[in-house]
């Protein structure tokens, strides 16, 4: 095999032969309006990156298993990386196949893990058949990008974080043999959590750079990794400078000085980083992930993680407290430290046009197809990814009793009778029993379930969306079941009319336009909404929900036009507002520190 463009020596890295230390930050494609790239790519220079590093998400580049790759919009990766070389930034190339990230399903695809029998993450032939028929597809495009080639890609990661998770050898040598047989020439690594050293153990390949994960106790860390590997560089692949944050949680932040004062503990140690995050972005659309360890806890939309570089693309207190730090162990760009984007503000925006959920979702106009089955079927069972499901059957007898999920719903079931709403059910308060009041024999029953986003971390990846059992009322099992699917990928044909003045109770769209001079950034304000989805010219920015912490959804400059734009909110519980603000400002709730 050729010699990659990075090869370790005893202590470091080599780059075309010369000593070299990467000093990465991560920003994910996926998670920036394309029209940006090259703009946040800039910043990680001037901050005095000499790297980025990126996952790759399979279940968005091949959504169904015999789908063209998907590289396109957000997606398209091999424009990503030209302009990481074009703007002189190398890159750390991380394509999975598991990636955890916050991520639906930790990026793998629906129509895989699916199969209650398949070992995920294994040597399991089903998913190693599957991870090959993917680095086929994903692999020819993206070879021209490897420093090999003349490219941006110094170095691919094999799994990620694996050791946390199994310890099938054979599995990543696999991995590697498949990234290698078919043409990565560059540096392989893999990367576990320091704070076990069976973590490191379990997830390394002999012959394999083997690089750790950890957000501070930097000594004790490095001295971890150094442990299990007595010979080369020594490199943080995660450097945690911030966090995540759950619905129903406060924003986690971290001490801009305390985070730099480790950044330099790491530097001066000789070790190589990558920040994470140096710029976090956006969950947009459907694509947020979950935990689930004593209950389920969805991610909210933003994943600005507290980094160097906010969710709207500007310098905070991270970027300058680290780009004092790496100035003193490397050389820093000496053009001025961009100044923040302008934004909007001041903007209100009219909701005067509606649309009822419940009718648009039976009605002929939608090109779903209804599925008729006896019993419930879940989302996976219906080929559907995310979004939503509409359940609908009829209640045999008249009066009170107990509707009673078996198995609990996936994630959160809101439940009608003749139209009207009764109840809802969470799964993340392991909900399963409802008390109802059925007014009649035969009474409609509809239950509209919202997948809220696919675990990414642990054993439950997977998990199914939708009704996960049969349903019985007083004990007696519902049949004959219609089920309307919600992917809501295409909102044209909802058959918007003018607002009716009185408050609306049940899930509806709502329609209004605004206009813009000259866009730019800014961010969604919903005073009086409670819980849904929001679109701006079609551009899916995600959920929202009023109890946070996140209060504010990020509208990226190039989703805007001059002139007229149109905003749909799919709000789905009773609200009495008919208005949404653009601001200038973000508030992503109350701190956590």
């Amino acid at each position: 095999m050729p010699t990659p463009a990075l090869t370790t020596s005893s202590d470091g890295f080599l780059l075309h032969g010369e000593p070299f230390r990467i000093i990465s930050g991560a920003m994910h494609y996926f998670r920036i309006h394309p029209d940006l790239w090259a703009d946040r790519l800039g910043k990680a220079r001037l901050m005095g990156l000499n790297t980025v590093e990126t996952y790759v998400p399979w279940n968005l580049h091949q959504p169904d298993p015999d789908s063209p790759l998907v590289l396109d919009g957000l997606l398209d990766l091999p424009r990503y990386l030209g302009l990481a070389r074009d703007e002189g930034l190398h890159v750390l190339l991380r394509p999975g196949p598991y990636i955890c990230a916050e991520w639906d399903g930790g990026g793998l695809p629906s129509w895989l893990t699916t199969d209650p029998d398949i070992r995920l993450r294994s040597s399991d032939l089903r998913f190693t058949g599957a991870l090959d028929r993917y680095l086929d597809i994903l692999l020819p495009p993206l070879l021209p990008h490897m420093a090999a080639n003349g490219g941006s890609v110094i170095a691919v990661q094999v799994e990620n974080e694996y050791g946390a998770y199994g310890d099938d050898t054979a599995y990543l040598k696999h991995v590697h043999q498949a990234l290698r047989s078919r043409g990565v020439e560059e540096l392989l690594f893999t990367c576990d959590q320091a704070g076990s050293g069976h973590h490191l153990a379990a997830g390394s390949l002999p012959g394999v750079l083997s690089t750790a994960t950890f957000g501070g106790r930097i000594e004790e860390s490095l001295a971890a990794l150094r442990a299990h590997q007595p010979e080369g560089p020594l490199m943080c692949s995660e450097f945690w400078i911030g966090w995540f944050d759950h619905w129903g949680e406060e924003h986690h932040v971290r001490d801009a000085a305390n985070a730099a004062a480790d950044l330099d503990k790491l530097l001066a140690a000789g070790a190589s980083v990558n920040i994470y995050m140096f710029h976090g972005g956006t969950n947009f659309g459907f694509t947020n992930g979950a935990n689930h360890d004593q209950c389920y806890a969805p991610i909210v939309t933003s994943y600005d993680y507290d980094a160097a570089l906010t969710e709207s693309g500007d310098p905070g207190p991270k970027y300058h407290a680290f780009r004092e730090v790496i100035a003193r162990h490397a050389p820093v760009p000496e053009e001025p430290v961009p100044a923040p984007m302008p934004k909007l503000s001041g903007i209100t925006v009219e909701l005067d046009r509606r649309a009822p959920l419940l009718p648009y979702a039976t009605s002929t106009s939608t090109t779903e197809p209804v599925a008729h089955t006896e019993h419930p079927v879940t989302m996976e069972e219906l080929g559907q990814r995310s979004g939503y499901v509409l359940y609908r059957t009829t209640l045999p007898e008249a009066g009170d009793g107990l509707l009673h999920f078996a198995g609990g719903v996936g994630d959160r079931a809101q439940v009608f009778v003749d139209g009207a709403p009764v109840g809802v059910l969470e799964r993340e308060r392991h909900d399963e029993t409802l008390p109802l009041r059925v007014p009649r024999p035969g009474a409609t029953l509809e239950v509209l379930v919202e997948n809220m986003g696919g675990v990414n971390y642990g054993p439950r990846i997977g998990a199914p969306k939708g009704l996960l059992g049969p349903v019985t009322f007083n004990g007696t099992a519902l049949h004959g079941w219609d089920t309307h699917r919600l992917p809501l990928a295409d909102l044209s044909a909802v058959p918007f009319a003018p607002a009716d003045p009185a408050p609306v109770n049940v899930p509806a769209f709502h329609h209004g336009t605004f206009d813009v001079d000259t866009p730019a950034d800014t961010f969604l304000s919903l005073p009086g909404w409670t819980k849904g989805q929001a679109w701006i010219n079609g551009f899916h920015l995600g959920r929202y929900w009023n109890r946070g912490p996140q209060r504010t959804l990020y509208v990226p400059a190039p989703v805007l036009r001059p002139g007229a734009n149109d905003l749909i909110l799919l709000e789905l519980n009773a609200t009495t507002s008919a208005r949404a603000e653009l601001t200038d400002t973000p508030d992503l709730g109350p701190v956590k520190p």
